[in-house]
Formats: structure tokens, C-alpha cells, sequence
């Protein structure tokens, strides 16, 4: 038998308009894996709040900080947190200690709570953001102050690099 011109056509209009399907299951079961994947990764991530007046030097440590005060050095102004304490510049270099930074960590230490006993020796934690233009012997003052402070604990931050080879040679050689 065969099929009249008017078959033929309903037949090709047929053809031509079929549904599509779209199978799912390969993109669900992408997505469960890349939840899951996030979901571990999520947590090995620390992230200190930035400033862009402080370039961090450059460190191969694979040692993530915990949260702790900030103390935040640059060129300009030394903060705690995101509240200025004092101008570099009004910083006095003979003096040990910077008393308006060790009236404020003062101050933080007697907001925060009592340390527990096993922790006493050691002190309160810090973690110390200094540009790596920033003078040692200002580093040593914050840090002296720090200490003065009860805040023994004492983290610089920097930016984490890959470690280099030791038998390759450095570059620019």
C-alpha cells in the first residue's frame, strides 16, 4: 500500500515536531557530587579581612590561623580590627611599648572572657597584619606590646606561596 501525499506529509510534520527528552540523571548525580565536594573543602578555608594599604610578605606555611584580634600595621596607621589606634608617624621608636595600642588590647581583654588555666602560660592570641614594608623594630614595639597586653600568643599573617624547589634555581638567575 501506498501512503497518499497527505500521509506522507502528516508523517514528516510528525518527525519534524517530536518532544525531546532530557535525561537528568547524569546531571544530578554531577551536581551531589560537586555538593559533597563543597561541603568537605568548606571548612579548611580561613580568610582574614584585607586591607589594600598592606601587601603581606609572601610565606610557604601551610598552617591556617584561628580567628583571633587583629592588630593591623601599614605605612600610615596602626588598627585593631577596623578601629585606628594611632598614626605611625606619632609612633615614638625609643619607647618599648605603644600605650594607646596596650590601653586597647587592655580594654579587649577585659570585654573578652577569663582564660582557662591551661591557657594561661601562653596568653591571649593575636594575629599581626603588617605590610611587608613596615620597619622590624615597629614590628617589635606592636609585638612587645602585645605581650604587655597578656597577648602572648602571637600570628603574623602573610600570603601563602608554593614552596620552591631547593635544587632548582632561584629566578632571575
Amino acid at each position: 500500500m501506498k501512503a497518499t501525499i497527505g500521509g506522507k506529509l502528516k508523517g514528516r510534520k510528525q518527525r519534524r515536531h517530536k518532544e525531546t527528552k532530557l535525561n537528568l540523571v547524569s546531571l544530578m548525580d554531577i551536581f551531589t557530587i560537586l555538593v559533597f565536594f563543597l561541603l568537605v573543602n568548606s571548612s579548611d578555608v580561613e580568610v582574614l579581612q584585607t586591607d589594600k594599604t598592606i601587601k603581606l610578605p609572601e610565606s610557604t606555611s601551610t598552617q591556617k590561623p584561628e580567628t583571633t584580634t587583629v592588630v593591623r600595621v601599614n605605612g600610615d596607621q596602626l588598627m585593631v580590627g577596623n578601629r585606628m589606634i594611632a598614626m605611625v608617624a606619632d609612633i615614638s621608636a625609643d619607647q618599648e611599648q605603644i600605650e594607646p595600642l596596650l590601653n586597647e588590647l587592655k580594654y579587649l581583654a577585659s570585654r573578652a572572657e577569663p582564660l582557662p588555666e591551661e591557657k594561661q602560660d601562653l596568653g591571649r592570641p593575636v594575629t599581626i597584619m603588617g605590610d611587608e614594608e613596615v620597619p622590624y623594630a615597629l614590628l617589635k614595639q606592636i609585638m612587645n606590646t602585645c605581650a604587655a597586653a597578656d597577648y602572648r600568643d602571637i600570628d603574623l599573617a602573610v600570603t601563602q606561596t608554593t614552596p620552591q624547589d631547593p635544587a632548582a634555581p632561584a629566578a632571575g638567575q
